[in-house]
């Protein structure tokens, strides 16, 4: 007996090789009908005998190609057509469109094998892909996924990828993006003035010779350009750094391949896996300690931001050389990358010596990602190529949400349906040019998307640029604009991820946000849920001097925590904080407290782990966000002891719980004069701050606590807290980044909550 299905799909279903997966199953079990894009997904109809088409529903479900993921699978049986063929019809543009679009995606084995096969049409072409890999976020304009909707447009296919993209059966059958040496992008080297030195095969060998020069190269990659040079030489790093005005901060680093890297690193089989994934992220990997890499790469730091190639250039250049090389954003520090070949001429001509550059267009920049493992379990850090713009789903329909995230790490998010798209990592507003592209990813998803807000949401601080920039929205466009408190909106986002709606126990802790009383909040534990919030506990409060000046100046932290405890006495003292000012400065300080001038009071735990790092004389000053407690994190990684006693401390009961850190800086600075090691101290305030987790959450009967906040990218804290509590279940970040890049997410919540 024959049937006829009607088959909807919505989920990963473009631009992964989907629809030929479903011509050849439905071919091989002899059925007819055909399969289409739409803006929703992917529709099918086939019809034939029952038994042939429970195979292929079968086949549908289980052998499905590898990236791609349902969200929706419908089916209904209809009225036969007779139909003698199955086809691949041509894509639906009507209708609404919130298909997935897929993140650029990092080459596949099949293609990387062609590239150095000698045989093979595509030897040494640096733009092959398949439907299995190759560019998508960076190259679409529209959707559907089609070929006139990508950049790739302007190229026009030769006979022979033609017939590769039009037949069902090739891999790269509507692969967008196909091409070769003979029909498209094309590689070429310039000097810093634009000239043209060489083209394709012999621009890369080019390359690979002035890399070996010790010459700093501009690559264009697949979202944007990047930064090369030699990871081994001190001279050229220190070029790069000073060129590129980046004192310390690390520079991520390319390896030739898994084995090159090992020689470098230690690497866990977890790493192994993400390193060599699809998203081929940035991973954060302990460095060997007699590594040959030059000690500028990451200064003082045992971790490196190892990357492995992953677009076909960079498999080329790599092969060609034998060292690993300095692969950075294509930008001075703070600013958004370069993107386009022009533009790129203009930024970095005072920067880079040499650009490899290429013909084939960038839609919108994308960064690379960064991911650290903690718990054996990735954890997004900068979310970007490999992530973006993959939707987070939800069960309910939401209206359609602009979210406009906060001032440091911005992406912007927006709902449509029971999606949450959030951006790619935009970075902190504080320029012109980051404020200038945080406008544009908001127009470009406007586009991408059909998206028009009937709501917008924004953090409660009123001097975000973000925030402004929401008000001047809200009132030329006659939209509702709600504001989102800061700490709520991080435990907001760690419960879509984890999927979680009832009222929940949440512990925000990061360097500064908003609090309902016009403070500096930063040591949060919240009773909520995506209406609302009450502050369960908190720390004691601090006076800052110059409130946001102490994020770069972590003894600004550690004199407010000191001048709470010893007063005024301590400027005659000889604290490693106070000891770093200049006999000018230490006036100024001690004139602004005993006057009360320009302090700002805050709970931030980020800034009690600077005072603590300043206290041990690791960092006074900071070159870079989040450097004095990074340090301090790396010394207590190194406690080989066995010691289970916490600092102690004091829990109040007051309009909340308040925690009294007056004891534990007591005994950090007791345990410094009995010259304890700094890893010893440093390790024993990891385990204080576990210990308060656990007797916080004990105070609740909320049986879920969710950590969230820039101090859970902390790998030795989070584990203690795991260790810690048993009896209870802790939710946390891995696909968001639990710092300020999973603010715009959990501001969608909130806000429709609150409608």
């Amino acid at each position: 007996m024959k049937k006829r299905f009607l088959i909807k799909i919505e989920g990963t279903v473009q631009g992964i090789g989907f629809r030929p997966f479903v011509y050849r199953i439905a071919k091989e079990n002899k059925l007819n009908g055909f399969v289409k894009n739409n803006p929703e997904g992917v529709t099918i109809e086939v019809e034939g005998e029952v038994k042939n088409l429970n195979k292929f529903l079968l086949k549908l479900k289980r052998d499905k190609p590898p990236l791609t993921k349902y969200t929706l699978f419908e089916i209904k049986e209809i009225p036969l057509k007779n139909e003698i063929e199955f086809e691949i019809l041509k894509s639906e543009e009507k209708g609404e469109k919130i298909a997935l679009i897929l993140p650029d995606i990092a080459t596949c084995e099949e293609c990387k094998r062609e590239i150095f096969d000698k045989d093979n049409r595509r030897y040494n072409y640096p733009f092959t892909n398949c439907t299995n890999c190759g560019p998508r976020f960076s190259i679409i304009q529209n959707i559907p996924y089609d070929r006139k909707n990508t950049t790739m447009k302007i190229f026009e296919m030769c006979p022979e990828c033609r017939e590769e993209y039009e037949n069902p059966i090739n891999r790269r059958f509507h692969a967008q993006p196909n091409a070769c040496p003979e029909c498209g992008p094309e590689v070429f080297l310039t000097d810093r003035e634009g000239n043209i030195i060489e083209k394709g095969e012999k621009a890369i060998e080019k390359t690979a010779q002035l890399l070996k020069k010790g010459k700093i190269i501009a690559l264009k990659g697949i979202g944007g350009f990047q930064l090369l040079t030699n990871a081994l030489s001190d001279e050229c790093v220190l070029e790069l750094r000073k060129r590129k005005k980046r004192d310390e901060k690390p520079f991520a680093i390319m390896f030739k391949n898994l084995e090159h890297l090992k020689e470098y690193a230690y690497i866990s089989k977890t790493e192994k896996e993400l390193l060599l994934s699809p998203q081929s992220p940035i991973l954060l990997v302990k460095s060997k300690k007699k590594s040959k890499l030059s000690k500028y790469c990451a200064p003082d730091n045992p971790y490196i931001g190892a990357i492995l190639p992953y677009t076909p250039l960079h498999h080329l250049l790599m092969s060609k050389i034998d060292f690993p090389i300095i692969c950075t954003s294509g930008n001075l520090s703070e600013e958004p990358i370069a993107y386009e070949n022009e533009e790129a001429l203009i930024r970095l001509k005072d920067i880079a010596d040499y650009f490899l550059m290429n013909t084939r267009p960038i839609e919108r920049y994308i960064d690379d990602s960064v991911v650290k493992i903690i718990n054996n379990k990735p954890l997004v850090i900068r979310r970007a190529r490999g992530y973006a713009p993959l939707p987070f789903i939800i069960k309910k329909n939401l209206p359609q949400i602009l979210a406009l995230g906060p001032y440091l790490k911005n992406t912007i998010a927006i709902s449509k349906f029971n999606r949450i798209i959030v951006s790619q990592h935009i970075g902190d507003l504080d320029n012109e040019k980051s404020f200038n592209a945080f406008k544009k990813v908001i127009e470009d998803f406007k586009k991408l998307y059909e998206f028009k807000p009937e709501i917008i949401a924004c953090d409660a601080h009123p001097e975000y640029l973000s925030t402004k920039y929401g008000e001047e929205l809200s009132k030329n466009e006659n939209i509702p604009l709600i504001k989102v408190f800061h700490h709520h909106a991080h435990i907001s986002s760690c419960m879509i991820e984890n999927r979680i709606e009832e009222e929940v126990l949440g512990v925000s802790w990061d360097g500064t946000g908003y609090g309902k009383d016009g403070k500096i909040w930063g040591g949060e534990f919240l009773i909520c849920d995506f209406k609302d919030f009450k502050r369960f506990a908190s720390f004691r409060e601090f006076g800052l001097l110059g409130g946001d000046k102490a994020i770069k100046e972590p003894r600004r932290s550690a004199i407010g925590i000191l001048y709470e405890i010893y007063g005024e006495k301590i400027f005659e003292r000889d604290f490693e904080p106070i000891k770093s000012l200049t006999e000018e400065e230490r006036k100024i300080f001690k004139s602004a407290y005993e006057k009360n001038l320009s302090i700002f009071k805050t709970t931030s735990v980020g800034r009690i782990f600077d005072a603590v790092s300043s206290l041990l004389n690791l960092k006074q000053k900071n070159t870079f966000e989040g450097q004095a407690a990074m340090i301090l994190e790396w010394i207590a990684e190194n406690y080989k002891g066995k010691l289970k006693t916490p600092y102690t401390f004091e829990i109040k009961k007051e309009n909340y719980y308040v925690i009294d850190f007056v004891p534990i800086f007591e005994e950090i600075i007791s345990d410094i004069k009995r010259k304890r090691s700094k890893s010893y101290i440093a390790y024993k305030f990891h385990l204080t701050l576990a210990e308060i987790v656990k007797k916080i959450s004990q105070l609740t009967d909320k049986d879920k606590i969710l950590l969230s906040g820039g101090v859970f990218q902390n790998k030795l804290l989070t584990e203690l807290i795991f260790k810690k509590i048993k009896n209870k279940k802790i939710f946390t970040h891995s696909q968001i980044p639990p710092n300020d890049g999973g603010i715009s997410i959990g501001q969608i919540k909130i806000s429709y909550h609150n409608l």
